[in-house]
């Protein structure tokens, strides 16, 4: 049996003789060794909490296209909380499942919800605002949304200057301002810099959500549209640069939702802005930081309400 020595007043253990654990005086002691198994099972576990919560509460999301202005540009960052609908067969981070009909713990978005969805079909994430419900008479003429006979409420038209980075891919940030796309829209602002002078119409829907969409005037293949009628669990959308937007007025051949969509493919909720670039960003890490869009960190995307 070992015994407990005082030295210096300090409590020592000392240890027996023959103990096969003991190491020889002047011999080095041995490394610990790494668990490399145990490593491993570490970053399995790790990642699988990632996609868990990616799939079944929020995940990150990347604006790559032009189809939601004003309100979101080609580089805005944003979070999609994954639960306010409940959960289906498009709900975990990879498409990997086969359609399954119905959701989990699911209820119907609101009109004005920014929501992602997945065309049938596919496994691209595109990001629309709901217009219609189940039940609804929906029409667009002349690029006015008639929601059940009544006119959509439109505002008087006016104008906003957004940064037009010319020479920055739209893939990686830049608003090219395309005269085909946009015509007379190129300006320049005070300081001399491009900007995209866009026309917009605040558009109210009968709930008394508001958000403001682009208005490029006549443009037959999109200003109209139905008159159908919105099937049970199925939604109607649309995005904000209403004459620049595959949406549910498309086929799914022209790259559009191909009509009202099965609310099972519907992926989550769009909240904030988290962070913003816009696409400027070289090697050099100072360019990171001036590439930043100012004042659009923490913007919500819910709409506004009438009170």
């Amino acid at each position: 049996m070992s015994e407990e020595l005082a030295l210096d007043g300090k409590i020592e253990r000392e240890t027996p003789l023959g103990d096969p654990k003991a190491t020889p005086p002047g011999a080095v002691p041995k490394k610990p060794t790494t668990d490399w198994w145990g490593e491993v099972k570490g970053i399995f576990w790790l990642i699988l909490a990632v996609l868990g919560f990616h799939s079944l509460i929020a995940k990150p999301f990347y604006i790559p296209s032009e189809s939601m202005l004003p309100g979101l540009l080609v580089g805005d960052r944003l979070v999609v909380t994954k639960y306010p609908f409940g959960w289906s067969f498009v709900s975990p981070t990879f498409h990997l499942l086969p359609f399954t009909h119905g959701r989990l713990l699911g209820h119907l978005p609101q009109r004005g919800d920014v929501v992602i969805v997945t065309p049938p079909g596919t496994t691209t994430d595109y990001i629309k605002r709901v217009i219609g419900l189940p039940g609804d008479r929906l029409e667009v003429r002349d690029g006015v949304v008639i929601l059940n006979g009544v006119p959509v409420k439109r505002g008087p038209l006016h104008y906003i200057d957004i940064p037009d980075y010319g020479g920055v891919p739209m893939q990686e940030g830049g608003l090219t301002c395309d005269p085909s796309q946009y015509p007379d829209a190129q300006r320049k602002a005070a300081d001399g810099s491009p900007v995209c002078h866009l026309p917009l119409i605040t558009e109210t829907l009968p709930n008394g959500r508001h958000y403001e969409t682009v208005e490029l005037g006549n443009t037959p293949q999109s200003d109209f549209y139905g008159p159908v009628t919105i099937p049970k669990d199925h939604v109607f959308l649309m995005g904000d640069n209403r004459d620049r937007s595959a949406d549910s007025r498309f086929s799914l051949a022209d790259g559009g939702l191909g009509g009202p969509v099965p609310w099972e493919y519907l992926g989550g909720r769009a909240e904030f802005i988290t962070f913003s670039l816009d696409g400027s960003a070289g090697w050099n890490p100072v360019s990171w930081w001036e590439s930043l869009r100012g004042g659009r960190a923490g913007t919500s995307l819910h709409p506004q309400q009438d009170k």
